[in-house]
């Protein structure tokens, strides 16, 4: 199932950095996140994960980077690619070495 993107990385922004601006107005992140999120027209839980992505990003938060879950799809993928690649190596190498002895 694809995710839609709804919202920019703009009005995302906008949206965490107005949470930790006025995180001290409230009295839990939480309140602030249900306070923030009919403003920028989303439910608080979507609020609450562009904020834990954020400060993961930020290094507040322990937990996988955008960049680096990013480059460890790509390496996953090039590792798929590369065994699809070695088992067709394989069975060209069987195939061969059989002709020869035919």
């Amino acid at each position: 199932m694809n995710k839609s993107n709804k919202f920019s990385p703009e009005v995302r922004e906008r949206a965490v950095r107005m949470v930790q601006e006025h995180r001290a107005e409230y009295p839990s992140l939480w309140a602030a996140i249900e306070s923030i999120a009919p403003k920028i027209g989303c439910v608080p839980q979507t609020l609450h994960d562009w904020v834990k992505r954020a400060e993961i990003d930020a290094g507040l938060r322990a937990g996988t980077t955008t960049s680096d879950a990013r480059r460890i799809k790509e390496l996953e993928r090039e590792v798929k690619e590369l065994r699809r690649a070695n088992e067709i190596l394989k069975t060209a190498s069987a195939f061969f070495a059989q002709a020869e002895l035919d």
